[in-house]
């Protein structure tokens, strides 16, 4: 679980939450009041059809005087018309809001996601991002569009039937009205109980979700350790605490509306009784016995809606707690005000602000740590000039992947500075950062499109002449044109249907086409063949030429062109050189270099 998941709310109603989600919803409000109007004149209709049939039975039946029966079916047939109109208003506009509530709140959920630091990346659980994105948004545009503005409805249709009863006898109203205090007292016991079970469920869901997406993403590696058994059982416990927490759902709502119903049927019995009683005394006529009936058991539907309404709202409390976290979580990297002004956002660049970026970078007094804790860099100081080719060595966790992340900027010093060509780097925007930056990783990530495109989004504005010569620099050229659609073959998800070598010449050839200032290679030719890694070299060496460039490798092989290695020991440079000064000095290096040296070549001795 991580600290997103794990936030804690109130076990309370917050109007307050629900006012920040529809100030993210506000661009909505003329819709809302299309659809309010809607359910209002439903609602006088729905008042006024019971009117008709007391006069109906008063004058018709009882009177025996059917002079004003055209007026009264002219009447009826354009109220019954009007009600169908409205009707169709209500559903037509109810739905448009809906679809556009889930879109605005998915719009704004992903285009925060663009903008939260790596960090937030780092910690969150894919599965949990996921559970807000669909099933969170697609409740809530259900539930703001069709629960929440029918209370319109139902609020208004019990004030009308309030109103005119009231004209009628007000003590026969006073009955049915005596019973809501009871209704709403019953409605506060239910509601902690439903929000309680419907947030347990929410993030039993989001769990699920997890599993569905780990499985998936893992399983060439289930295969491979044999866990299909762990992972059912894992997945059976996951799905057994939904099937219980969602049972429990259902016997709270199974116990919850049949109690109403109940109240409701009391009422209507005491009302009968008490409407015979002054029938008999001839204190109402049987038009109005019959109306106190029809409000009756017209009055109790609006209420039962609200105590719908009310569980559905208590229900989707949660799915806005967490959409508003999501939106609402602010990056822990931003970008100065006065920065955004001149550069731009991550959204909205300028362009044509930014200026050209040499690649000196310094690190001045830098110290870094994790939000965990965790210290890894300490008074770090480190100058790389213009087109220095520097190549990181140390073991796992000695800070080798933190400097590349902090010149990145996905990190920020904890204390000291970085500046990129003298310049405090929190004085640019990260945009202009990460657009001056290439970067390859030890898994090359490919989206679903062609080869064309994946090359493309290194630099979208460049022509298929570009991404081709990138391609040839890089050496891909041939082996894409030996595909049977070449440019334009489909690589699959994630670059399923190429091999990890064909991928990360097609990952290398979309960072040249960016043509950056600042290249970084992480572990880049460590999950590759030694036949594709020389392939990859040669485009290296060329296309590293005059860029400042961070090279991270297992293998220190590929390094010994680089201009300067460091050698990173807990945040701190052990050593520093270039491969012969270094193996002269005969440290750590030396040590670290000849003895995988020695195992490599035993290996091609011995046919490993």
């Amino acid at each position: 679980m991580n600290e997103f998941e794990d936030q804690e709310y109130s076990s309370e109603f917050e109007f307050s939450l629900w006012k920040k989600l529809f100030y993210h919803l506000r661009e909505h409000k003329g819709l809302a009041i299309r659809i309010a109007f809607f359910l209002l004149a439903i609602a006088i209709a729905d008042t006024l059809l019971p009117l008709f049939t007391q006069y109906a039975i008063d004058t018709f039946i009882v009177g025996g005087s059917l002079e004003s029966l055209p007026r009264f079916l002219m009447l009826y047939l354009i109220t019954i018309s009007a009600f169908s109109i409205f009707v169709f208003g209500f559903v037509l506009y109810a739905g448009k809001l809906q679809m556009a509530i889930t879109h605005t709140v998915r719009k704004k959920a992903f285009a925060r996601l663009q903008e939260l630091s790596y960090s937030f990346f780092d910690t969150t659980p894919v599965g949990y991002i996921m559970a807000r994105m669909t099933s969170d948004a697609n409740r809530l545009g259900d539930t703001i569009a069709w629960a929440m503005l029918d209370t319109v409805w139902s609020v208004a249709m019990i004030l009308f039937m309030i109103v005119v009863m009231l004209f009628h006898s007000p003590f026969l109203t006073l009955m049915v009205v005596v019973t809501m205090p009871i209704l709403y007292l019953l409605v506060h016991f239910f509601r902690k109980l439903m929000l309680t079970n419907q947030r347990l469920i929410r993030k039993q869901n989001s769990k699920i979700t997890a599993a569905f997406a780990e499985g998936i993403n893992a399983a060439r590696t289930t295969k491979t350790l044999i866990r299909e058994q762990k992972n059912y059982e894992e997945f059976d416990d996951l799905t057994t605490g939904m099937r219980r927490l969602s049972v429990r759902a259902t016997v709270l709502s199974a116990a919850f509306y049949p109690i109403i119903v109940l109240i409701a049927n009391v009422v209507i019995g005491l009302v009968l009784w008490r409407s015979g009683v002054q029938l008999l005394d001839g204190r109402i006529t049987i038009g109005t016995v019959s109306l106190f009936i029809s409000y009756s058991m017209l009055m109790f539907d609006p209420i039962q809606q609200i105590a719908r309404i009310f569980s559905e709202v208590q229900a989707a409390q949660a799915s806005a707690e967490r959409t508003v976290a999501l939106i609402e979580t602010e990056p822990d990297i931003s970008d100065k005000p006065e920065a955004i002004a001149k550069y731009g956002s991550l959204l909205e660049p300028k362009e044509e602000n930014w200026p050209k970026i040499k690649g000196d970078i310094k690190f001045e007094n830098v110290s870094f740590a994790y939000k965990t804790g965790e210290k890894v860099l300490e008074n770090f100081n480190l100058h790389i000039k213009p087109g220095e080719k520097i190549a990181l060595v140390g073991e796992t966790g000695s800070g080798k992947s933190t400097i590349i992340n902090l010149v990145c900027h996905f990190y920020e010093p904890t204390s000291g500075r970085i500046l990129i060509d003298d310049v405090d780097y929190t004085e640019y925007s990260q945009i202009l950062i990460q657009s001056n930056l290439g970067y390859v990783l030890q898994g090359p990530h490919l989206f679903n499109g062609t080869i064309m495109e994946n090359i493309r989004y290194g630099n979208l504005k460049a022509t298929d002449e570009e991404v081709i010569e990138a391609a040839k620099i890089v050496n891909a050229y041939d082996f894409i044109e030996k595909l049977e659609q070449g440019f334009e073959t489909n690589v699959g998800e994630g670059g399923s249907k190429l091999s990890t070598g064909e991928k990360q010449l097609i990952s290398f050839a979309r960072a040249i086409l960016k043509n950056p200032a600042i290249f970084v290679l992480d572990e880049a030719t460590s999950s590759i063949d030694t036949v594709t890694e020389q392939v990859i070299q040669k485009a290296v060496d060329e296309t590293l030429k005059g860029r400042t460039s961070f090279i991270v490798a297992h293998r220190l092989s590929t390094i010994r062109s680089a201009d300067r290695i460091l050698v990173i020991k807990k945040g701190k440079i052990l050593e520093q050189g270039s491969h012969k000064e270094l193996l002269r000095q005969k440290g750590y290096y030396y040590d670290l270099y000849t003895n995988q040296f020695t195992r490599e070549e035993s290996e091609k001795i011995l046919g490993i």
